[in-house]
């Protein structure tokens, strides 16, 4: 259904692959992923980033490295077991051939696996399953794929889970997941209602996809129906045990990707490669903590205190979501949110969430500005949609904006 996580694949080549053909396959976010590391740790040596601060950084990125592993891996292994695509069949069926009926659903679809599972599993594993449904039964692929990359980033503020960025913050905020989906269930709602509302207008009304109705498809047929329930239940125990039981997301998804391996390595052995592990993103965290540590040391510090300054009501929470949403299209949503944390007084909650908000909500503007977004592309290309990039950039833009002044209204409600 969908191909590994890491764009090189290494290993796919044959027995007599030289180092230089490994290098050719390289993807160009490998090589971006591979130089972020090696200045960060140019940094640390060469005294730019002082020890003792790189050493707290990778204290931080430890659990969240172990986290990004495991997860990926369980759910790519889980879109192997055709959970995805069972799931993908009956909303379309569901659909009964009409489409308001099936936008709403793959609207609820989306938001759901990027709330449960995160943002980069939505625009890996989902993209695919949507774009081979639409040529199935008729369905215009763009649509599709616009609801999966839009709702992969506008639908991550609810859980710890659904965007790293949440998980950068959980110590700030000090708020469990079932705290954090306190405070963050009006906000959430609010940006899901205004990307509805985009893309309908923009891309799923009579005028856009063509046609009043569709054929829905025939039931699914799971290729090993046992394997499909055991990874089912494995990513339903996975979300009961971060929402109700007090224990690390790492223990959670390590869990749980245990339990998946070992299904697949009972039924389906030969699908257990090392190229599952996400490796880009193992290289890239790192590299861009390092990077974003020094680029911080040496006085972008300074220049995002003057831009976000200290106001935790709801002007300096405006202010804040916009400086957010605006430095992740222009570098990525990741070193937007280290750099704004890094400038926020420590009382000052609101603020921090509001920067949240526009890390999350905002970076839909350009190609690079969350990575969800970038492996989006891949996929699309993969597949052989096109995305023209004028009305992707012009789009995003207005549900951007709309979305995130949305969302900080919601937030100043519940705080």
């Amino acid at each position: 259904m969908a191909r590994d996580l890491s764009a090189g694949e290494p290993g796919a080549g044959g027995p007599g692959e030289g180092p230089r053909g490994l290098l050719r396959r390289l993807h160009p976010l490998d090589w971006t992923a591979g130089v972020l590391l090696v200045l960060g740790l140019l940094a640390v040596v060469t005294g730019l980033l002082p020890p003792e601060p790189a050493a707290a950084e990778m204290r931080r990125v430890g659990p969240l490295l172990v986290f990004l592993g495991t997860v990926i891996v369980m759910a790519e292994l889980t879109g192997r077991a055709q959970v995805f695509d069972v799931v993908a069949a009956w909303v379309a069926r569901a659909g009964r051939g009409r489409y308001p009926l099936l936008f709403g659903l793959c609207v609820l679809f989306a938001s759901l696996t990027t709330i449960t599972l995160n943002l980069d599993t939505t625009a890996v594993l989902l993209t695919p399953v949507m774009l081979a449904l639409a040529g199935r039964v008729g369905i215009a692929a763009v649509p599709l794929a616009m609801t999966t990359v839009w709702l992969a980033n506008t639908a991550s503020l609810l859980l710890p889970v659904s965007n790293l960025t949440n998980l950068l913050a959980a110590d700030r905020v000090a708020l469990s997941p079932s705290g954090l989906a306190a405070v963050m269930w009006l906000p959430q709602l609010a940006a899901i209602a205004v990307t509805a509302v985009c893309l309908w207008v923009f891309y799923w009304r009579r005028g856009r996809r063509g046609s009043d109705r569709y054929t829905p498809p025939g039931a699914p047929v799971p290729g090993d129906p046992v394997l499909l329930r055991i990874c089912a239940v494995a990513c339903a125990g996975f979300l009961l045990a971060i929402l109700v039981a007090d224990v690390p997301l790492w223990s959670a998804s390590l869990t749980a990707m245990v339990v998946v391996v070992v299904a697949f390595a009972v039924r389906r052995r030969q699908e257990l490669r090392l190229s599952l592990v996400p490796w880009r993103l193992l290289v890239l965290v790192p590299g861009m903590f390092l990077v974003v540590q020094t680029v911080d040391a040496q006085g972008l510090h300074e220049l995002l205190e003057s831009l976000l300054g200290t106001d935790d009501g709801f002007v300096g929470m405006l202010r804040t979501a916009a400086v957010g949403a605006g430095l992740s299209n222009v570098l990525n949503n990741l070193p937007a949110y280290l750099a704004g944390e890094a400038v926020v007084p420590a009382g000052n909650q609101q603020q921090l969430l509001a920067l949240l908000i526009g890390v999350n909500v905002g970076p839909l503007v350009t190609p690079w500005a969350s990575l969800a977004t970038l492996l989006w592309f891949e996929r699309c290309r993969w597949q052989g949609t096109r995305i023209a990039m004028g009305r992707f950039m012009g789009t995003g833009l207005v549900l951007a904006v709309t979305g995130t002044l949305a969302a900080v209204g919601a937030l100043a409600l519940v705080g």
